[in-house]
């Protein structure tokens, strides 16, 4: 499919920002990237539900902290009502706490809004050659973290045990229930943690995940 085709097939667009003057910036900014499409607006992830059933998106430009929740929610709603729906993220945050669920829940992209329009209007238009807009901050941020692991000399030796509490941790399972898993008391599971989280230099679960991708522990998406 030509990128004309594709560019084509983007007729409708939704943003949704709480603040009035940067929700008009990123409806410049769609519009900039697509002249042709239409763009709804939103304040809220109550009126951005209501958007789409009005009128389904191809491509939603999303902010994470809003008044009624975290717009990953949403995200997570639009990949499951269509994935060919593009979700991407308009945000200022550029921690592990913000970017990785984001992109678990299935963003498409992930941009920063300290850049320019004609940055982030280019990066959008990135989709119609299948190109993932992200932020260079947020690129970097991933190769760092899907980097194949350290050198043996240079990286850290992690114990069978440790390992296995890595994996669960990682999994998403809380200290209680990998206790029961592993036969062991919550106090022990919880020394494990704090001594991975030193030797890994570490200090969140999200960190943790990734670690533990980066080691082969689990696969990259968690």
């Amino acid at each position: 499919m030509s990128d004309t085709v594709v560019m084509n097939a983007l007729r409708h667009g939704l943003v949704l920002e709480d603040l009035p003057d940067s929700r008009a910036w990123l409806v410049e900014v769609m519009r900039q990237a697509f002249p042709a499409m239409s763009v709804s607006e939103a304040g809220t992830l109550a009126e951005a539900r209501a958007a789409v059933q009005a009128q389904r998106p191809d491509i939603a430009l999303i902010d994470l902290n809003l008044p009624d929740g975290f717009g990953v929610s949403l995200i997570s709603e639009l990949h499951q009502l269509s994935p060919d729906i593009y979700t991407v993220v308009a945000t200022i945050y550029d921690d592990d706490q913000h970017v990785f669920p984001a992109l678990r829940a299935g963003a498409h992209g992930y941009l920063l809004k300290e850049q320019s329009q004609e940055l982030l209007a280019n990066l959008l238009r990135g989709l119609v050659s299948g190109e993932p807009p992200l932020s260079p901050a947020i690129a970097r941020k991933m190769l760092r973290f899907f980097s194949p692991p350290a050198s043996e000399a240079g990286s850290v030796a992690l114990t069978p045990r440790e390992q296995e509490v890595l994996r669960l941790i990682a999994k998403g399972y809380k200290l209680a229930e990998v206790a029961r898993m592993l036969e062991l008391s919550r106090y022990t599971v919880g020394d494990y943690v704090k001594a991975l989280y030193r030797k890994l230099n570490i200090t969140t679960r999200a960190e943790a995940t990734m670690e533990a991708a980066r080691r082969g522990i689990v696969a990259p998406e968690g």
